[in-house]
């Protein structure tokens, strides 16, 4: 669940961004700092994650509101997505998914460590795709004629996919461990 809330200013962002997007990343960015500072102050380390939500969503938030007020909303969408979808690629190509600061050092203790290190690189491939997915179609409905709830559908699809696997996905796994 930690993990999910580690997303929780983009989902804020995804779900306000249809009210206001001035508003959306305000309130984003305030919700990355929320988390950032619960997070440092259950340990005093800071996660990609957190890092990365502060500075997209306080870039983009200074970006519309003082540098790009009339920046259109498919694309501030399409800047938050690939900004976070290189983070986690980064840390994917760096051999330390974003997943594994998430990680319950109990799974840890009882699993195998090539397992955990599984579990924890298909978990950020997840959401790895559903940001790529998001990406690619808030881009074409920004450069090419597509209507916009064409990313709506697709984003919110590959969110909830996003979100339910590192729900589920371990704990099938900790099952099929647990079996004779």
């Amino acid at each position: 669940m930690n993990l999910v809330l580690g997303f929780a200013p983009f989902l804020c962002f995804f779900i306000l961004s249809r009210l206001s997007a001035d508003f959306a990343l305000w309130f984003a960015f305030a919700a990355a700092f929320v988390v950032t500072i619960r997070d440092f102050v259950e340990s005093p380390t800071l996660r990609l994650l957190d890092i990365g939500n502060l500075l997209v969503f306080g870039s983009l938030a200074l970006l519309r509101g003082f540098l790009v007020p009339g920046l259109d909303l498919a694309v501030v969408r399409f800047l938050a997505e690939l900004a976070l979808f290189c983070l986690l690629a980064g840390s994917i190509i760096l051999r330390r998914p974003f997943s594994l600061q998430y990680a319950h050092a109990s799974p840890k203790d009882t699993w195998p460590p090539g397992l955990f290190r599984r579990v924890n690189y298909i978990t950020s491939a997840v959401w790895l795709s559903a940001f790529a997915v998001m990406a690619v179609t808030d881009a074409a409905t920004t450069f090419l004629p597509l209507p916009h709830y064409f990313a709506i559908a697709t984003g919110t699809v590959a969110l909830g996919i996003a979100v339910l696997f590192p729900l589920r996905y371990p704990a099938m796994v900790a099952r099929r461990l647990t079996r004779p």
